[in-house]
């Protein structure tokens, strides 16, 4: 009983889903961007949806950052309030697609799904991860 005063009042039921889907030009996107940033990172965050249990990742949204070869810093204070995002990508330019601690804390703050692109670049060296930095699959569209 408790549980669904809280979904109601936080609305959590509207987050939930199952299954994650990327369209093939955010994909694209995520992929350019990481080549032309190269050496250093970029960040961005997730424009998308939840339909019938499924979050499709459909755009990327980006703020202000500072980048460089080791990190990058998202300025999400000047993201207006009226935007919503379901998480972050960003690469790492040193082939390893696995979260830093300095990711896993922007994990846990900055949505449901994130993305992490390792070199050298493709399609193969995406990795997904839920918000406490647990491998997720995502299919491709």
């Amino acid at each position: 009983m408790f549980d669904k005063i809280l979904s109601k009042i936080f609305k959590t039921k509207d987050y939930e889903f199952n299954d994650v889907q990327v369209t093939e030009e955010v994909i694209d996107y995520i992929i350019d961007l990481a080549i032309n940033s190269n050496p250093n990172e970029f960040i961005a965050e997730f424009e998308g949806k939840i339909k019938d249990k499924i979050l499709i990742i459909n755009g990327l949204i980006f703020l202000p950052t500072v980048t460089s070869g080791e990190s990058a810093v998202i300025y999400t204070y000047m993201k207006p309030p009226t935007i919503k995002t379901w998480g972050t990508v960003h690469s790492h330019p040193g082939g390893i697609p696995q979260p830093s601690d300095a990711d896993l804390f922007t994990f846990s703050r900055r949505g449901l799904f994130h993305m992490i692109i390792a070199t050298p670049f493709r399609v193969e060296d995406i990795r997904g991860f839920n918000h406490f930095g647990e491998p997720m699959d995502f299919t491709i569209i």
